[in-house]
Protein backbone atom coordinates (compact mmCIF):
# COMPACT_ATOMS: atom_id res chain seq x y z
CA UNK A 1 0.00 0.00 0.00
CA UNK A 2 0.82 3.54 -1.14
CA UNK A 3 2.34 5.14 2.19
CA UNK A 4 3.72 8.65 3.40
CA UNK A 5 7.06 6.96 3.56
CA UNK A 6 6.81 6.35 -0.17
CA UNK A 7 6.42 9.73 -1.56
CA UNK A 8 10.13 10.59 -1.50
CA UNK A 9 10.67 7.35 -3.57
CA UNK A 10 7.63 8.61 -5.96
CA UNK A 11 9.36 12.21 -6.25
CA UNK A 12 12.67 10.07 -7.13
CA UNK A 13 10.92 7.93 -9.66
CA UNK A 14 9.03 10.89 -11.61
CA UNK A 15 12.01 14.01 -11.22
CA UNK A 16 15.09 11.88 -12.06
CA UNK A 17 14.39 8.21 -13.16
CA UNK A 18 12.05 8.67 -15.39
CA UNK A 19 13.97 11.79 -17.18
CA UNK A 20 17.06 9.70 -17.38
CA UNK A 21 14.76 7.13 -19.12
CA UNK A 22 13.89 9.76 -21.33
CA UNK A 23 17.48 10.37 -22.52
CA UNK A 24 18.17 6.97 -22.89
CA UNK A 25 15.28 6.18 -25.35
CA UNK A 26 16.01 9.70 -27.03
CA UNK A 27 19.91 8.57 -27.61
CA UNK A 28 18.78 5.39 -28.96
CA UNK A 29 16.96 7.62 -31.95
CA UNK A 30 19.80 10.07 -32.21
CA UNK A 31 22.49 7.21 -32.57
CA UNK A 32 20.62 5.70 -35.58
CA UNK A 33 20.00 9.07 -37.05
CA UNK A 34 23.36 9.78 -36.55
CA UNK A 35 24.22 6.31 -38.68
CA UNK A 36 22.19 6.87 -41.45
CA UNK A 37 23.65 10.85 -42.02
CA UNK A 38 20.85 12.78 -40.22
CA UNK A 39 22.35 16.34 -39.69
CA UNK A 40 21.09 19.15 -37.08
CA UNK A 41 20.15 16.05 -34.67
CA UNK A 42 18.58 18.22 -31.87
CA UNK A 43 16.81 16.40 -28.45
CA UNK A 44 14.07 18.58 -26.64
CA UNK A 45 13.91 16.77 -22.93
CA UNK A 46 9.98 17.65 -21.80
CA UNK A 47 7.67 19.89 -22.87
CA UNK A 48 6.67 23.81 -22.17
CA UNK A 49 8.63 26.70 -22.73
CA UNK A 50 12.79 26.22 -23.17
CA UNK A 51 14.62 26.40 -20.14
CA UNK A 52 18.44 25.79 -21.54
CA UNK A 53 20.28 23.94 -24.29
CA UNK A 54 23.53 22.43 -23.70
CA UNK A 55 25.03 21.03 -27.54
CA UNK A 56 21.99 19.10 -28.65
CA UNK A 57 20.16 18.84 -26.02
CA UNK A 58 17.01 20.93 -24.93
CA UNK A 59 15.62 21.16 -21.87
CA UNK A 60 11.99 22.06 -21.33
CA UNK A 61 10.49 23.28 -18.08
CA UNK A 62 8.51 20.48 -17.68
CA UNK A 63 11.79 18.01 -18.49
CA UNK A 64 10.54 15.05 -16.30
CA UNK A 65 7.75 14.47 -18.97
CA UNK A 66 7.97 13.53 -22.84
CA UNK A 67 10.50 13.55 -25.28
CA UNK A 68 10.76 14.00 -28.94
CA UNK A 69 14.30 13.77 -31.64
CA UNK A 70 14.67 16.35 -34.79
CA UNK A 71 16.80 15.42 -37.44
CA UNK A 72 17.43 16.81 -40.98
CA UNK A 73 18.88 15.13 -44.38
CA UNK A 74 19.34 11.81 -44.08
CA UNK A 75 21.77 10.05 -46.40
CA UNK A 76 20.47 6.80 -46.20
CA UNK A 77 16.70 7.20 -46.80
CA UNK A 78 14.90 3.39 -46.76
CA UNK A 79 12.11 1.83 -44.87
CA UNK A 80 14.41 -0.63 -42.93
CA UNK A 81 16.52 2.75 -41.86
CA UNK A 82 13.49 4.59 -40.88
CA UNK A 83 12.34 1.10 -38.93
CA UNK A 84 15.76 1.19 -36.69
CA UNK A 85 15.78 4.82 -36.02
CA UNK A 86 12.03 4.54 -34.98
CA UNK A 87 12.98 1.06 -33.11
CA UNK A 88 16.34 2.14 -31.82
CA UNK A 89 15.05 4.28 -28.45
CA UNK A 90 13.34 1.24 -27.39
CA UNK A 91 16.57 -0.93 -28.30
CA UNK A 92 18.37 1.69 -26.00
CA UNK A 93 16.16 1.05 -23.28
CA UNK A 94 16.33 -2.58 -23.70
CA UNK A 95 20.10 -2.73 -22.98
CA UNK A 96 19.64 -0.49 -20.44
CA UNK A 97 17.60 -2.86 -18.70
CA UNK A 98 19.84 -6.25 -19.32
CA UNK A 99 22.62 -3.70 -18.07
CA UNK A 100 21.24 -3.23 -14.87
CA UNK A 101 20.03 -6.55 -14.45
CA UNK A 102 23.74 -8.04 -15.69
CA UNK A 103 25.42 -5.65 -13.04
CA UNK A 104 22.97 -6.78 -10.15
CA UNK A 105 23.70 -10.27 -10.87
CA UNK A 106 27.28 -10.40 -11.38
CA UNK A 107 27.18 -8.16 -7.72
CA UNK A 108 28.76 -5.53 -9.07
CA UNK A 109 25.88 -2.92 -8.05
CA UNK A 110 23.62 -3.70 -5.21
CA UNK A 111 19.78 -3.85 -5.68
CA UNK A 112 18.48 -1.02 -4.56
CA UNK A 113 15.61 1.60 -5.36
CA UNK A 114 16.77 3.27 -8.13
CA UNK A 115 17.81 -0.35 -9.67
CA UNK A 116 13.93 -1.43 -9.29
CA UNK A 117 12.54 1.88 -10.47
CA UNK A 118 14.86 1.80 -13.49
CA UNK A 119 13.87 -1.16 -14.72
CA UNK A 120 10.18 -1.09 -13.87
CA UNK A 121 9.75 2.51 -15.38
CA UNK A 122 12.08 1.29 -18.48
CA UNK A 123 9.71 -1.63 -19.16
CA UNK A 124 6.67 0.89 -19.04
CA UNK A 125 8.86 3.15 -21.42
CA UNK A 126 9.17 0.83 -23.27
CA UNK A 127 6.01 -0.90 -23.76
CA UNK A 128 3.66 2.34 -24.30
CA UNK A 129 6.56 3.43 -27.20
CA UNK A 130 6.14 -0.12 -28.52
CA UNK A 131 2.55 -0.61 -28.42
CA UNK A 132 1.48 0.55 -31.92
CA UNK A 133 -1.59 3.38 -31.37
CA UNK A 134 -2.63 7.38 -32.34
CA UNK A 135 -1.13 9.92 -29.58
CA UNK A 136 -3.78 12.47 -29.09
CA UNK A 137 -2.25 15.15 -30.55
CA UNK A 138 -2.20 13.47 -33.80
CA UNK A 139 1.41 11.69 -33.73
CA UNK A 140 1.89 8.00 -33.65
CA UNK A 141 3.92 6.31 -31.73
CA UNK A 142 7.16 4.44 -32.45
CA UNK A 143 5.35 1.00 -32.72
CA UNK A 144 2.80 2.53 -34.60
CA UNK A 145 4.67 3.83 -37.64
CA UNK A 146 7.42 0.64 -37.60
CA UNK A 147 4.14 -1.49 -37.95
CA UNK A 148 3.14 0.40 -40.84
CA UNK A 149 6.28 0.55 -42.43
CA UNK A 150 6.79 -3.42 -42.27
CA UNK A 151 3.14 -3.29 -43.61
CA UNK A 152 3.68 -0.57 -46.86
CA UNK A 153 0.97 1.26 -45.24
CA UNK A 154 1.39 4.21 -48.09
CA UNK A 155 1.15 7.38 -45.48
CA UNK A 156 4.27 5.98 -43.75
CA UNK A 157 6.08 6.08 -47.10
CA UNK A 158 4.54 9.22 -48.12
CA UNK A 159 6.92 12.29 -48.03
CA UNK A 160 5.58 16.04 -49.38
CA UNK A 161 7.35 16.98 -51.92
CA UNK A 162 8.25 20.98 -51.86
CA UNK A 163 10.06 22.17 -55.34
CA UNK A 164 12.34 25.18 -55.65
CA UNK A 165 11.93 25.77 -59.45
CA UNK A 166 14.08 28.28 -62.16
CA UNK A 167 12.15 30.18 -64.07
CA UNK A 168 14.28 31.18 -67.30
CA UNK A 169 11.22 33.08 -68.76
CA UNK A 170 11.25 35.42 -65.35
CA UNK A 171 14.16 34.87 -64.20
CA UNK A 172 13.31 34.48 -61.34
CA UNK A 173 13.39 31.55 -58.34
CA UNK A 174 9.47 30.25 -58.09
CA UNK A 175 8.60 28.05 -54.51
CA UNK A 176 5.78 25.32 -54.98
CA UNK A 177 4.36 23.10 -52.35
CA UNK A 178 3.73 19.90 -52.41
CA UNK A 179 0.47 20.08 -54.39
CA UNK A 180 1.97 21.90 -56.87
CA UNK A 181 0.79 25.29 -56.09
CA UNK A 182 2.80 28.68 -56.21
CA UNK A 183 3.80 29.89 -53.07
CA UNK A 184 6.04 32.80 -54.17
CA UNK A 185 9.02 34.29 -56.14
CA UNK A 186 12.51 35.24 -55.68
CA UNK A 187 15.38 36.70 -57.16
CA UNK A 188 17.90 35.16 -54.87
CA UNK A 189 18.26 31.31 -54.90
CA UNK A 190 19.13 31.32 -50.95
CA UNK A 191 15.83 33.62 -50.19
CA UNK A 192 13.39 30.58 -52.39
CA UNK A 193 15.65 28.22 -50.42
CA UNK A 194 15.22 29.34 -46.66
CA UNK A 195 11.65 29.97 -47.73
CA UNK A 196 11.00 26.33 -49.29
CA UNK A 197 12.74 25.05 -45.67
CA UNK A 198 10.18 27.12 -43.78
CA UNK A 199 6.88 25.38 -44.96
CA UNK A 200 8.66 22.27 -45.85
CA UNK A 201 10.14 22.12 -41.97
CA UNK A 202 6.25 22.32 -40.73
CA UNK A 203 5.06 19.49 -43.17
CA UNK A 204 7.40 16.48 -41.98
CA UNK A 205 8.25 13.68 -43.42
CA UNK A 206 9.40 16.33 -46.74
CA UNK A 207 12.02 17.33 -48.94
CA UNK A 208 12.63 19.85 -50.74
CA UNK A 209 13.64 19.57 -54.91
CA UNK A 210 15.55 22.16 -56.67
CA UNK A 211 15.39 22.39 -60.30
CA UNK A 212 16.92 24.39 -63.12
CA UNK A 213 17.98 23.50 -66.73
CA UNK A 214 15.62 20.32 -66.68
CA UNK A 215 18.06 18.86 -63.41
CA UNK A 216 16.60 17.56 -60.35
CA UNK A 217 18.08 17.97 -56.98
CA UNK A 218 16.99 17.13 -53.63
CA UNK A 219 18.79 20.11 -50.99
CA UNK A 220 16.65 19.28 -48.04
CA UNK A 221 14.66 16.29 -46.39
CA UNK A 222 12.77 16.46 -43.34
CA UNK A 223 11.92 12.96 -41.62
CA UNK A 224 9.22 12.06 -39.67
CA UNK A 225 9.64 12.92 -35.74
CA UNK A 226 10.55 9.74 -33.73
CA UNK A 227 8.96 10.30 -29.71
Amino acid sequence: MFGISDIPKFFLAFFLVMPLISILHEGGHVFFAWLFGGKNIKVSLGTGKPIFQWGMLEVRKYYFWYGLCIFENLRIKRKWSNILIFFGGSLFNILGVLAVMILVEEQLIDTNMFTYQFTYFSLYYIFFALLPMPYPDGNFSDGKIILDLIRNKPYAHAERTFRVHWSEEKKEWHVFNHDGKFIQAFKNEDEAHTKAREVARNSRPSKIINIKDGEEKEIQNYPRIPL
